[in-house]
């Protein structure tokens, strides 16, 4: 494996980057002929943000897939059809064609879209085509031509993990030989040290950081793949917390490459015998991982976000988009940190992005403006209280309608906030609104403030409907219905 992760970086070296991208259905077949590639692996995503797939023989590609499409049981996927309605079909994207990063047998992958059999029209809970409109809507309002993504998702890889939750137990078991619990452990291998203390692997070296050369081989597989990395290395928790970081791209590409982000990550890991999870708060007492999202609005070449005369060099454009994003920020933690788990990370008091104001350079604050560079190139807006158990596609667009929302209403977010928030006490912090502190509580705030994702039909009632109901039963029940472990060491002997 490690032999194969160098070959690749000397390949990549030598073409200078990633093969050149397809765009038409005639260069899908032609890059399929010229990798010798035998297996065509379709791909779409269900309305919570997983990767389903299926795969035919080569000899099966023809163009006419691409306007035709390939049929679906629509009722066996998360949050689509019910089994009377089940048949749809699957539009394949040439412009999304490439070589499979991972699998063994030469493969190549597409992304598809999900339409209605009869009228090939695009199907209303199709993620992908919802971030789609998205985008579309955002031209239309003559605000900006297009906007930019920039997510940060961060992620843990374990040794080992066991789980199960049944009748009569509950437990959960994770291991890391990175992690500092092991300093103690005896007998073979050798224990050889160097393991980073609770909270303290953001940047730690090798040794102590035993997970350089998979993250290299994570990245150098996404570069094959097209997409362009800037950077990786260790995060802040014990037992392997990781962060690589995307170059910027436009809303549905950025949700297309998240994906393939994490689809990469899992099987490096897997194929070096270890586990990946993008779980917010796997670990008790440590830091949890989440997807600080950075995004910008832009007309040509010009930055609609930059003002070298504004606050932390921010136009007015920009502050109003932030005020979007502050007003609708309880509805939209329903999108962006849609687990129960996510609110383990997100409690007040623990260094996590709850506080809804905004500051340059300050993490405790949920908008952080960052302040790396003076270039206008650079100016954005980076949200922090994702993280990367959403659907890509729908929370982007999802904050894309706040922040345009807060733009055509000129919502004022009032005064940035240049202090160490988790210092404020008693009436000033009073003051400080956070975000909702249960998934519960956030899907009620979605259920009250949706009707800024309606504009331009981007996203329709059905899909809202259908989201709050699929997760108050599949998230909230489900985890609500069950004694937690730890209700035994407090009440059992009550």
């Amino acid at each position: 494996m490690l032999n194969q992760a160098i070959e690749l970086a000397r390949e990549l070296a030598a073409k200078g980057n990633a093969a050149k991208p397809v765009t038409t259905p005639k260069q899908v077949l032609e890059l399929a002929r010229e990798k010798q590639l035998g297996i065509v692996d379709l791909k779409l995503v269900d309305l919570f943000g997983a990767w389903y797939h299926f795969s035919i023989p080569v000899t099966e590609l023809k163009e006419e897939i691409f306007s035709e499409g390939l049929g679906i049981d629509a009722s066996s996927v998360r949050g689509f059809q019910a089994i009377d309605e089940s048949d749809m079909l699957v539009i394949p994207d040439a412009t999304t064609a490439m070589v499979d990063p991972v699998c063994a047998v030469p493969t190549l992958s597409i992304v598809c879209n999900v339409v209605e059999p009869l009228t090939l029209k695009p199907y209303s809970r199709d993620a992908r085509f919802i971030a789609q409109k998205a985008e579309k809507y955002l031209a239309q309002t003559g605000i900006a031509e297009i906007s930019y993504w920039g997510p940060e998702a961060e992620f843990f890889v374990f040794d080992n993990i066991r789980f199960d939750q049944n009748q009569y137990s509950g437990y959960y078991f994770i291991d890391s030989d990175q992690g500092i619990w092991n300093s103690g452990r005896a007998g073979d291998p050798p224990n050889l040290g160097y393991r980073p203390r609770w909270k303290e692997g953001y940047f730690a070296p090798p040794p102590t950081d035993t997970l350089q050369d998979i993250r290299s081989e994570m990245i150098l597989k996404m570069i094959q793949s097209g997409i362009h990395v800037e950077v990786h290395h260790g995060e802040v928790a014990t037992a392997g917390q990781c962060e690589i970081d995307m170059r910027f791209q436009s809303l549905t590409k950025m949700a297309d490459q998240l994906l393939l982000y994490k689809y990469i990550v899992k099987n490096v890991a897997r194929a070096h015998n270890k586990t990946a999870t993008f779980m917010p708060k796997p670990i008790f007492g440590d830091n949890g991982s989440g997807m600080h999202t950075h995004q910008s609005l832009w007309k040509g070449e010009r930055n609609l976000f930059f003002d070298e005369r504004g606050y932390a060099g921010l136009s007015e454009t920009a502050r109003y988009y932030i005020g979007g994003l502050l007003k609708h920020s309880p509805a939209l933690m329903a999108l962006c940190a849609p687990t129960t788990n996510s609110y383990r990370r997100l409690v007040p008091g623990f260094e996590a992005p709850v506080n809804l104001v905004y500051s340059r350079s300050n993490r405790s604050a949920g908008v952080r403006i960052p302040m790396y560079s003076s270039s206008p190139k650079s100016k954005r807006v980076e949200y922090r209280c994702p993280d990367a158990t959403c659907n890509p596609y729908l929370a982007f667009a999802a904050l894309l309608m706040a922040g345009l929302d807060g733009v055509q209403n000129k919502i004022d977010p009032g005064e940035p906030m240049d202090i160490d928030l988790y210092e404020l006490e008693g009436a000033e912090a009073k003051k400080i609104k956070q975000v909702p502190g249960t998934l519960p509580e956030a899907l009620d705030a979605l259920e009250r403030d949706h009707e800024f994702l309606f504009k331009g039909d981007v996203f329709t009632r059905d899909v809202i409907e259908t989201w709050i109901e699929s997760k108050r039963a599949r998230d909230v029940d489900a985890v609500r219905l069950r004694p937690h472990p730890y209700e035994f060491y407090l009440y059992y002997d009550a």
